[in-house]
């Protein structure tokens, strides 16, 4: 009888390991996504100027909720790699970009095209390092406050970028799409042009891209969400930082969803406000209102996304419209501050240098997640025209237009709005210290590299 007994023992142990085996190998089989997660406070520690009003007057007074950056990290079975990285931020200039990435291939060991940089665009968050620089006049101690927080912030993010690599897991990835009403058109005519209000018969993406991440055993993660509006809700009355509709959006669905990360793009809204405007319940409504189109994607069946992994990341000389050093010494004399200011800053940049560049080099990064979802990520601040032009022209099954990435140095008009004229086609570059507008060839330029990148994605 104990001969018997331990045969049964040892037979049930075999059976257990080759069990384990088993689901190893099909583990392997299923090729799984990996996905990592971190976040981290960058509420800065004490008072400072705030970014996206040129009307405001003095530093920031306290805080509404806390500003976050988060990551999510994702790992296909050949060990591609890519992280994600949102920030409750008006936008990364390129140094500030550059810095990171930096820090992160040199830490961590990922390559530049495998890293994608986000800004909320919030206009209650700090001031970062060369953005917007002509919209403001610091004084030195304002300017040293500003330069403190973003080398902070710099290894914050850096720091970030490690942890969510360090905490890859097994994961499923799933994606769908809802819709929340509260953008709006923001380009109105008006007798003397086009003006900042509210045009409802203007183009608007009111679509919200939700990705979903759920660890081996279907428990939710993390939710990436996507809105193409301004965060401006708060207009620059206010002095308290925030993080605007999109922050009260992500403390909803945390709240909703206990142990889960909320994570924000902007999509191509360069030309979308919120409406309505102007309170803070006003943001919280609408951060509510996200929220709930989220969840109720998140509440449906959604489409699964395989796991396989590819990023490029490339550049495109766009041409820029360079006024002669005649006219910055007329405009000395305008009434308009900011003109002078940014009329002083180039002709120091023709003494210093000769001449202005007549061409930006301009990121475009496209990430191809499976077969079926294609994200594309443009710099600066983009109008809705490119969404929707990708979106009718891409070769791709599921195109999730992102902005504001990697780089927010400028509007990026259409050739309509540069036609059009107003405050993103002709003056908004006064205040991201652009030498002049950019020529019509920009949209194609564009377009076209955006076409040929997701051709080389796709034959990866």
């Amino acid at each position: 009888m104990m001969i018997q007994k331990t045969r049964w023992l040892v037979l049930g142990i075999l059976c257990v390991g080759v069990m384990r085996l088993d689901l190893r190998a099909n583990e392997k089989s299923l090729k799984t996504w990996k996905a990592g997660l971190a976040k981290v406070v960058i509420t800065p520690e004490q008072p400072i100027w705030m970014s996206g009003y040129a009307r405001r007057n003095k530093p920031s007074e306290g805080k509404v909720h806390d500003l976050y950056a988060k990551a999510l990290a994702l790992e296909d079975p050949a060990g591609k790699r890519l992280v994600l990285v949102t920030t409750d931020l008006i936008g990364f200039s390129r140094s500030l970009a550059e810095q990171v990435a930096q820090g992160v291939r040199r830490r961590a060991g990922l390559a530049r095209e495998r890293l994608l940089l986000t800004s909320s665009h919030t206009h209650t968050g700090p001031v970062v390092r060369d953005s917007l620089i002509t919209m403001y006049e610091l004084n030195p101690q304002q300017v040293e406050v500003v330069s403190q927080y973003s080398a902070k912030l710099a290894e914050q993010l850096i720091g970030l970028v490690e942890q969510a690599l360090e905490d890859v897991s097994t994961a499923k990835i799933s994606y769908g799409t809802g819709q929340a009403d509260f953008a709006v058109n923001r380009r109105a005519a008006s007798p003397t042009g086009v003006k900042i209000g509210v045009n409802p018969e203007g183009p608007v993406d009111r679509s919200v891209p939700v990705l979903r991440i759920d660890d081996r055993h279907g428990n939710l993660r993390a939710v990436v969400m996507g809105y193409a509006c301004h965060n401006t809700t708060l207009t620059g009355e206010f002095y308290q930082l925030s993080g605007d509709y999109s922050g009260f959006a992500q403390y909803a669905l945390e709240q909703q969803y206990p142990g889960a990360l909320a994570l924000f793009v902007m999509g191509c809204g360069a030309d979308a406000n919120p409406n309505p405007r102007s309170t803070l319940e006003l943001a919280e409504r609408h951060g509510k209102a996200l929220a709930k189109a989220v969840s109720h994607v998140l509440d449906r069946q959604l489409q699964t996304v395989q796991a396989s992994l590819k990023t490029k990341l490339e550049f495109v000389k766009l041409p820029v419209v360079v006024p002669s050093r005649e006219e910055f010494q007329t405009r000395l004399q305008d009434k308009d501050v900011y003109r002078q200011r940014h009329a002083r800053r180039m002709l120091q940049l023709l003494d210093e240098r000769g001449k202005i560049p007549a061409t930006y080099s301009y990121p475009i990064q496209v990430c191809q997640l499976g077969r079926d979802l294609t994200l594309v990520a443009l710099a600066g601040e983009v109008v809705v025209d490119y969404a929707l032009r990708l979106r009718q022209e891409l070769k791709v099954k599921t195109l999730w237009p992102i902005g504001y990435a990697n780089d927010v140095f400028a509007y990026i008009p259409s050739v309509r709005i540069l036609r059009e004229g107003g405050y993103e086609a002709l003056s908004s570059g006064i205040y991201y210290g652009m030498p002049g507008p950019f020529a019509e060839p920009v949209e194609e330029l564009i377009i076209s590299k955006v076409k040929d990148m997701a051709s080389k994605v796709q034959g990866q």
